[in-house]
């Protein structure tokens, strides 16, 4: 959303964004039980349509997670009504098994830097 985002990179901020490094601080929040390996990602302050969409579909009862379905189908570049369809379908899917394969998608997804903008 900022107009030049480049602006803002430290030196080994591209890096960190590409290999996901960015994400580790999360761990902390797993750990306290805040969030979850699995789950939709957590919406930001000013994502209004999507807090909505997904509270009217009952996902925002589930924990937000590291990675999610919709995260593995397109990360960033799925527009809001996407992200929440793909919710609703983890929702109803959910399972250890589905978690271990958005995990697994997670990986390759993470090892190709595929869906990573800045």
């Amino acid at each position: 959303m900022l107009t030049d985002p480049d602006v803002y990179l430290t030196t080994i901020g591209p890096f960190l964004r590409k290999t996901s490094l960015d994400e580790l601080p999360q761990l902390w929040s797993i750990l306290k039980g805040d969030m979850s390996f699995v789950g939709p990602r957590p919406a930001l302050f000013n994502q209004a349509d999507l807090i909505e969409l997904r509270t009217r579909y009952g996902v925002h009862e589930l924990v937000p997670g590291l990675t999610g379905w919709a995260q593995v189908n397109g990360r960033d570049e799925l527009p809001i009504p996407e992200k929440v369809k793909l919710d609703v379908e983890y929702l109803q899917r959910r399972s250890l098994w589905f978690d271990l394969r958005i995990l697994w998608l997670t990986l390759i997804k993470v090892v190709r830097s595929d869906g990573v903008s800045h």
